[in-house]
């Protein structure tokens, strides 16, 4: 049974426990205006597709409303997430809260949502959601559903769909891979012939496939040369034939592929680092892996074991002296890769209960604010500058009076300073889109222009903020001000 990438949806179900990966928002308005009556015919309506209920996200089943299929597909590819982990937890929810498809086209936003999960390393709830949709009701979402399940190790449950749906096959190498897998070599055998007679698929591949069927023959030639980009199934061949590619410098998704129990524990650390940035893994996994047994070596991730470790032991003993010492060095180690917000997540509540003094005492601060404690946090800040001040005022959804220096400040503080003004500041086209019922497609725009202000563009980031605040999705614009305001140096 493979290791899910993401344990919490390796199962095709609507679950309620989820970690801080999905937003639990209070319920989402889907209306800036008094809400009016509209009728859409039965017939138009399809069930809701999703991994998460919609009572858990906040988010309305009819969040795409009428919007155009293809541009909800582009502002899904378009938007950047790596920087931001509040907007990286905002696309995740998105992506697999239930609603209802557009009425019209609706594989075009399904196939992007699949496309963009897999992008995120998120192979697992891709295979959940497609199953879910019905993954043998086009070509187009049999081959995203068989990559994606060639990562998680669940390929036997498409091979078995594609014995019962040979049309289906996105191509003769996956007719050949699945005969093998389900015990039929003849036809496999049969097939690859087929494939080099009329040439069907490229030299490379043959060879691969040839290895694959016939390893006897094989069993003292060289190496085979690395494909230049790799597919899932191109990648399991390889692992199949004793030739396994090492996933780092491959697309995210494959780190997913090093969490299924085969690989050693150091791939599985870095995978779970790579996967951990993004947010398409529980930290508490990372941890399990961190804290399994003592660091083989030092340098490089070796570094980290160790530090997380002997921070982990000082919290567990409860001694102040020895979390002091040790909290900076464990903080560096994650600023290096990037994945505070999931350190934060994981050891904010002890740290809060130690009371520390000085730097170390900043430092856990700024840890607490960074996870979804953050409201408790802002009531017992260090000291009272102005840095703290406006540090607070955000987490509690406030601004201060005194204006910020800092552009990032300024603009910060003029989301939350909009108040009832909220509906002004947001962009009229945003407004619109909302009045009209398009929220989905309203918070994508807001998203994309929340990445131009974090590149410096001060008046998209205060209407950003302002417009997430206005359609309900508060802890999304506390926590992603947080974040820019705490990490800003980084």
């Amino acid at each position: 049974m493979p290791l899910a990438a993401i344990d919490w949806l390796s199962q095709n179900q609507l679950r309620n426990d989820l970690p801080g990966t999905i937003l639990k928002e209070p319920p989402a308005t889907t209306s800036a205006a008094q809400p009016e009556i509209t009728v859409t015919p039965l017939k138009a309506k399809s069930g809701p597709i999703g991994l998460v209920s919609a009572a858990t996200t906040g988010l309305p089943v009819d969040l795409w409303g009428n919007s155009a299929a293809k541009e909800l597909a582009h502002l899904i590819h378009a938007v950047k997430v790596d920087k931001s982990p509040a907007m990286q937890a905002l696309l995740f929810t998105l992506l697999l809260s239930e609603t209802h498809p557009p009425t019209t086209d609706p594989d075009t936003l399904l196939l992007a949502q699949l496309d963009r999960l897999m992008q995120l390393g998120a192979p697992d709830p891709a295979q959940a959601l497609a199953e879910q949709a019905g993954p043998t009701a086009t070509p187009a979402r049999f081959q995203r559903w068989f990559n994606a399940a060639l990562l998680t190790g669940d390929e036997d449950l498409a091979c078995a769909a594609l014995a019962a749906k040979p049309f289906l096959a996105p191509n003769y190498a996956a007719r050949i891979f699945c005969s093998v897998r389900r015990g039929d070599w003849s036809t496999g055998a049969l097939t690859l012939e087929t494939a080099y007679s009329l040439e069907l698929l490229p030299e490379s591949e043959l060879a691969l496939l040839d290895r694959f069927l016939n390893p006897d023959i094989f069993e003292d030639a060289s190496p085979l040369p690395k494909p230049r980009n790799v597919t899932p199934l191109e990648f399991r061949l390889f692992e199949s034939i004793g030739e396994a590619l090492p996933t780092p410098p491959l697309p995210r998704a494959f780190a997913a592929a090093d969490l299924r129990g085969v690989s050693g524990w150091k791939a599985q650390i870095e995978a779970a680092e790579r996967l951990t940035h993004i947010g398409a893994l529980n930290p508490n996994q990372l941890l399990g892996l961190y804290t399994e047994r003592k660091a083989a070596a030092s340098g490089g991730v070796w570094e980290r074991v160790a530090a997380i470790q002997d921070l982990d032991n000082a919290l567990n003993a409860k001694n102040k002296t020895k979390v002091a010492e040790t909290l900076q060095t464990a903080w560096h180690e994650m600023q290096a890769i990037g994945i505070e917000i999931a350190f934060a997540d994981l050891f904010s509540t002890r740290l809060a209960a130690l009371p520390l003094e000085g730097s170390s005492a900043v430092l856990a601060w700024h840890i607490n604010l960074l996870s979804a404690d953050y409201e408790v946090a802002a009531e017992n800040r260090p000291n009272e500058t102005p840095e703290t001040l406006l540090l607070s005022a955000i987490a509690s959804g406030d601004a201060v009076e005194n204006t910020p220096t800092s552009p990032l400040a300024q603009a910060i503080n003029t989301g939350f300073n909009s108040g009832s003004k909220a509906q002004e500041l947001a962009p009229k086209a945003l407004r619109d889109l909302i009045e009209q019922g398009d929220l989905g497609e309203a918070i994508l725009e807001a998203m994309m222009l929340f990445q131009q202000g974090a590149q410096g563009n001060s008046a998209s980031l205060s209407q950003a903020l302002a417009t997430f605040r206005l359609v309900g999705l508060e802890d999304t614009a506390r926590r992603a001000a947080l974040q820019l305001l705490i990490l800003k140096d980084e």
